[in-house]
């Protein structure tokens, strides 16, 4: 994958106001894969037919909707890209900081799963070390690098006045085992470090008296808010992790990281089985016109590159090389280029997956 950043072309005229059309985003976690997340959304920033009411994340899809907020009240859609660019630059920058064992062991990121000897051995240093130590332990001070840089980024008491878009973050009540989602007027830092806390390298976030751990255990990401709290049918969840494998996983690394991506895909599929349910109900004519009417059908589309993903080991997602990380950008933004020219006539007539084949069968 190329590392080098298609910029917009200056001459170029923006669309025609009628052909905009509004969308909502549903983006997963998947910590530094997050970076494909940011290179999707920057193609449809650049691209302009979309425009975007509302947006629910999770982990590194929570920081990047609040950065894509951010950018579009300092700036629209440029500021935006701008943004994004600025915070994914400088999580590159700050490097061992973020990620020690990496540095210590210096592994190539862009190597596939199982096939580089320092990666598998990064793999295990971390998982050996987080399962003897407690966050609690080896951080007592609860220093986290990541924190201050997405506080140095984002203005989030401006969010809460944000006109823009709907933001709509998950995080996961670590003593009730309910989902949280906080939305403008609840946005702080503390939220999307909550919606991104893994338990097993960050200590709890407290807000309000309550703690939060990661929300993928809950939502990767929550729909329902978007089919309440925004007019748009339209929502285009951005998968940064992987639904199917074809190989059964047999040494214990692979196992764990099969065993999380189940567990972090859980709750979408959930959601997407209620959706396809309703969905049924309302084209086959089930409901009774009154209660139809309460009903909304929601189109469904998805973003995502399987056949690079599935190849990434699970100890990536803590890489913080900028050469990958601009890698995965540089994908999404083909990704995305991709689904433009495929599915934007769609957009407002018809899902463009089939729910049922991939989210039942």
């Amino acid at each position: 994958m190329a590392a080098t950043r298609k910029r917009a072309n200056p001459s170029k005229k923006p669309p025609a106001t009628d052909a905009i059309k509004p969308i909502n985003l549903a983006l997963q976690g998947g910590g530094s894969h997050g970076a494909f997340t940011w290179g999707v959304l920057d193609r449809l920033l650049e691209d302009g037919r979309v425009s975007f009411d509302g947006i629910c994340g999770t982990s590194a899809g929570a920081m990047n909707a609040v950065l894509v907020a951010h950018g579009l009240m300092h700036g629209g859609h440029d500021g935006a890209r701008a943004s994004l660019a600025n915070f994914w630059e400088r999580v590159g920058q700050l490097g061992a900081m973020l990620n020690p064992v990496a540095a210590m062991l210096g592994s190539n990121p862009l190597t596939h799963a199982g096939s580089d000897p320092l990666l598998a051995t990064q793999q295990w240093a971390m998982e050996s070390f987080t399962r003897t130590f407690s966050p609690y332990q080896f951080n007592p001070m609860n220093v986290n690098p990541l924190r201050d840089l997405l506080a140095a980024c984002v203005d989030f008491e401006a969010l809460h006045h944000c006109g823009e878009v709907k933001l709509f973050l998950c995080a996961t009540n670590v003593r009730s085992g309910k989902v949280r989602v906080f939305d403008n007027t609840s946005m702080s830092v503390d939220a999307v470090m909550a919606s991104a806390c893994l338990p097993h390298l960050f200590q709890a976030v407290e807000i309000d008296g309550e703690h939060y751990w990661d929300g993928g255990y809950m939502g990767n990401p929550v729909l329902y808010p978007l089919f309440y709290e925004t007019g748009t049918r339209d929502v285009v969840v951005i998968m940064v992790n992987q639904m199917h494998r074809d190989e059964v996983p047999t040494t214990p690394a692979a196992i764990e990281d099969r065993v999380n991506e189940i567990s972090f895909n859980s709750s979408l599929m959930r959601e997407m089985r209620a959706v396809e349910f309703v969905s049924r109900q309302l084209t086959e004519g089930w409901l009774k016109p009154e209660y139809a009417r309460r009903m909304r059908h929601v189109l469904v589309h998805l973003i995502r590159a399987d056949a690079f993903m599935g190849t990434l080991a699970a100890a990536t997602k803590i890489s913080t090389d900028m050469q990958f990380l601009t890698g995965l950008r540089d994908l999404g933004r083909a990704s995305a280029t991709q689904w433009l020219q495929d599915n934007h006539a769609a957009l407002g007539k018809r899902s463009t997956i089939d729910l049922r084949r991939e989210f039942l069968d």
